[in-house]
């Protein structure tokens, strides 16, 4: 795949084929992604705990909350919940306050993520003293970001945003997961 398919391909998913797994080794593999990429004075001060386990999966799920814009909707059912994920931790030893390593990092993960066919969310709305409880996350380590990763189980389409401006995303009856993009021409101003 060319890299303007992965970034079109990667879209952001909420329910997922909770029954298929995913190995360890794919989460490696997406760490060893976002090692490469670059780093704010090149610190490199992200950390990152990798859940695939069933059990350890259920025990994330509680602390996170889904989609914003959908207000009746509390998030993905038993069996269309994440089969992994990734939480990004900032190592405050290294830098006190880091805000975009992190998003480099996420998304080259999410873009190697689509590559290999998975799906996925990245999540800043955290419980994050439930977390950092859950995981036994260091008081050293920030909680920055969860990638939520596994089979897609719905359909997301990019529409074009309507002339109001309108960014939420919907869901249609049957499912299918809506997103409004601005124009090309509406974003560049010179």
């Amino acid at each position: 795949m060319s890299l303007r398919e992965i970034v079109t391909q990667s879209r952001t998913v909420r329910r997922f084929h909770q029954d298929v797994r995913i190995p360890r080794e794919t989460l490696v593999g997406l760490v060893e992604l976002a090692r490469h990429a670059p780093s704010g004075a090149n610190l490199q001060p992200l950390k990152y705990v990798l859940v695939t386990e069933p059990a350890r999966c259920a025990t994330v799920f509680p602390c996170l909350a889904w989609a914003g814009y959908l207000k009746d909707w509390p998030g993905p059912v038993e069996g269309e919940r994440p089969a992994a994920y990734l939480v990004i931790l900032n190592d405050k030893r290294i830098r006190a306050v880091n805000e975009h390593d992190a998003g480099i990092a996420a998304q080259t993960m999410m873009l190697g993520a689509a590559e290999a066919g998975l799906g996925g969310c990245i999540i800043q709305s955290v419980k994050r003293p439930e977390l950092r409880a859950a995981l036994a996350i260091p008081e050293d380590l920030e909680i920055l970001l969860v990638l939520a990763l596994g089979s897609p189980k719905e359909v997301v389409v990019i529409e074009a945003m309507s002339a109001e401006g309108d960014v939420q995303y919907w869901r249609d009856a049957a499912g299918v997961h809506h997103v409004p993009k601005r124009a090309l021409d509406d974003l560049i101003v010179g």
